[in-house]
């Protein structure tokens, strides 16, 4: 809509549409344009407000006709929607919605529509202590929930009176407890703009609060800003971000010996040197597993030359002989021995199965074998007669009893 359809309006058609984009903005994220239309159609509606006179100090909530009732919101809706609009000073955008919310709530005061304990905080500077301020939310959170409990009543009974009016139009018989009488619809609409400022004046509050807070945060940072300097704070941002490139790239070299991969290590002991810092991993192809030293031996630096170092590094020396390789030294070993009795096996299968071998097997007796035969068996019947003739223990004469 542009300007001037908006100067040709009424004041109730621009509060409507006002109030409209008011709805749009609290229920779902409005954008900028509207947001800001609405804030244009909230301050053309103040100075036709104000043109017109329509509120006066002297007057109370019960002096203001019903029809006029509703324009006490726009303070509020402006409030609340001038604080939706996104702008680089920030702070000046949280000084215009307190004012307004001022303004709205003063003049809710002025017409007795503020609770007296809202009244009460106020005029002694606010709530000092925890209890206080939480029991003062409590309170206003159950104004606040009762007056929306409210308008949601005074919205269904709208509802019942429009099907009953419908169902006595068309002349069809009317539900059962939809036929309750009901005041004039003035009365309802009064109380129905009545409870909503109630509700918009517990928001006010709120906002108002958290408003405050808002601006307190900003200024402070602000201050700090210009206390310190856009310019130093930018500089030291590079500079923290130079120390981290710096000491990146001093690890990065750092492991630059340790990105190839290395030979596996076997050696537990080893192993825990490395951990230990006693040697490096590029050591593992030339180290040789080295029994513990124990005692003065191991505080004795290089080899041992006189005999004095001798006999001190064997001080406080085990009684037994120290293992000369570790476990998994032990299992190599042992593995190369199982590999070379496997090989050697598998050599002598493949002999015994070579053709060679299977026809010197397939050979009958010779002569030679036949003679040997012959001899053995005259050396055996040889012996059984020597044995014969001398019958065992004959010759010692210390076994027979009288001898």
């Amino acid at each position: 809509m542009g300007e001037f359809n908006m100067e040709e309006m009424p004041l109730p058609a621009l509060f409507e549409q006002a109030r409209q984009i008011h709805q749009l903005a609290s229920e779902s994220s409005a954008d900028q344009e509207t947001v800001r239309k609405g804030c244009e159609v909230l301050r053309k509606c103040e100075d036709m407000i104000s043109k017109l006179g329509l509120f006066s100090a002297n007057e109370t909530k019960d002096d203001i006709s019903t029809t006029n009732l509703k324009y006490i919101l726009v303070p509020f809706y402006l409030a609340e929607l001038n604080e939706k609009v996104a702008q680089d000073d920030r702070i000046q955008i949280l000084k215009v919605s307190q004012a307004k919310l001022k303004e709205f709530i003063q003049f809710c005061e002025a017409m007795e529509l503020v609770p007296e304990e809202e009244l009460e905080s106020s005029t002694q500077g606010g709530p000092n202590s925890l209890v206080d301020r939480r029991a003062k939310k409590i309170a206003r959170f159950k104004r606040q929930r009762a007056a929306e409990s409210k308008l949601l009543e005074i919205k269904e009974r709208k509802e019942r009176r429009g099907r009953s009016s419908k169902a006595a139009a068309l002349s069809t018989p009317v539900e059962v407890g939809e036929e309750d009488v009901l005041d004039d619809d003035g009365e309802e609409e009064r109380e129905a703009w009545l409870t909503t400022m109630s509700l918009a004046i517990c928001k006010a509050f709120d906002l108002l609060e958290m408003l405050k807070k808002e601006e307190e945060m900003l200024s402070a940072i602000k201050e700090k800003q210009l206390q310190v300097g856009e310019k130093e704070i930018a500089q030291a941002v590079l500079d923290e971000r130079t120390k981290r490139a710096e000491a990146w790239h001093r690890d990065a070299a750092t492991r630059v010996q340790y990105t190839k991969p290395a030979q596996p290590i076997t050696c537990a002991t080893f192993a825990q040197d490395v951990l230990e810092g006693r040697a490096t991993v590029s050591q593992a192809h030339e180290h040789k597993h080295q029994p513990p030293i124990f005692g003065p031996a191991s505080l004795v630096g290089g080899s041992l030359t006189s005999e004095r170092e001798r006999i001190a590094a064997k001080v406080f020396q085990p009684g037994f002989r120290l293992p000369t390789m570790s476990i998994e030294e032990a299992g190599l070993a042992e593995m190369d021995m199982m590999n070379k009795w496997q090989e050697r096996n598998a050599k002598l299968f493949e002999e015994a199965n070579s053709s060679w071998h299977k026809d010197s097997r397939k050979l009958g007796p010779s002569e030679e074998d036949d003679e040997d035969d012959d001899a053995a068996q005259e050396k055996a019947r040889a012996w059984d007669d020597w044995k014969d003739d001398n019958p065992r223990g004959a010759g010692n004469k210390k076994l027979t009893p009288c001898g």
